[in-house]
């Protein structure tokens, strides 16, 4: 087997390559549960999925130089407000990002001198085995639609994942982002929550552009990404009512 990258990406606990010879019998299963994902409360998310998540999470940008954007499913570490103690969604109308639906495969490079990303799967997940149930992943030594629609969505997902980092470069270049802060009064409490540890959009500076700048973000299709991030911030409040109501109220003046 071919060696795995050495870092391996949120949810994973190790990649193995998808070989038709080592693994010709093996089906994937479904499952109605997502137990891997019940205690993390930041997704990551593409530039394409800002319209559908912004109705359902915040979406912010991570702390440091390397900035992604993340969907917060959860206001601190550990707390998950959409899904139950078995990891089952309590919503019927939600967006699940490609992130989480792309679990547990994933395209990645086997070496890092590799110019090629081969199609891998995390070998201690539950629902990809040598089982008698499930869809197969190969019919003889060839992969099986399921498959190929595996392999074509993991390439979308890198694609996306691309034009998401050709976004983070553009707002880095324009300086356009800032350190965040969200404050949220409870009632009974003299203090208000804070929340802090995350990047969010500098609106006093995207005012500030010049006209041409705008409508060349405009065009590109940019801006209406950056204010489905700045609407989506009104969502922390919901977050924040369901931890409540959850019985996971955080303390005070609290920095994720």
């Amino acid at each position: 087997m071919a060696s795995a990258p050495q870092q391996l990406p949120l949810f994973y606990n190790g990649l193995e390559p998808l070989s038709s010879e080592l693994h010709a019998k093996f089906r994937i299963r479904q499952a109605n549960a997502a137990p891997f994902l019940r205690n993390q409360h930041a997704i990551p998310v593409t530039v394409e999925e800002f319209p559908m998540v912004q109705r359902f999470m915040p979406i912010v940008f991570t702390a440091g130089p390397e900035a992604i954007p993340i969907a917060l499913m959860g206001l601190n570490e550990g707390v998950n407000v959409f899904l139950d103690a078995d990891g089952k969604l309590t919503e019927d109308n939600f967006y699940v990002p490609a992130y989480i639906r792309r679990y547990p495969f994933m395209l990645a490079r086997l070496r890092p001198d590799a110019e090629e990303l081969s199609l891998c799967f995390d070998p201690t997940a539950d629902t990809v085995g040598a089982f008698d149930e499930g869809d197969a992943l190969f019919e003889g030594s060839e992969p099986s639609e399921l498959t190929r629609n595996i392999l074509s969505f993991n390439e979308s997902f890198e694609q996306a994942g691309a034009r998401t980092g050709a976004f983070m470069q553009e707002l880095r270049e324009m300086d356009l982002l800032m350190e965040g802060e969200v404050s949220i009064q409870h009632e009974g409490y003299d203090q208000p929550f804070v929340y802090r540890g995350f990047q969010m959009i500098n609106e006093e500076k995207l005012g500030d552009l010049r006209g041409d700048q705008l409508r060349k973000m405009s065009k590109s299709g940019m801006l209406p990404l950056i204010y489905a991030h700045l609407f989506s911030l009104s969502v922390m409040r919901d977050l924040f009512a369901r931890q409540v109501r959850l019985g996971l109220l955080p303390q005070p003046n609290l920095v994720s």
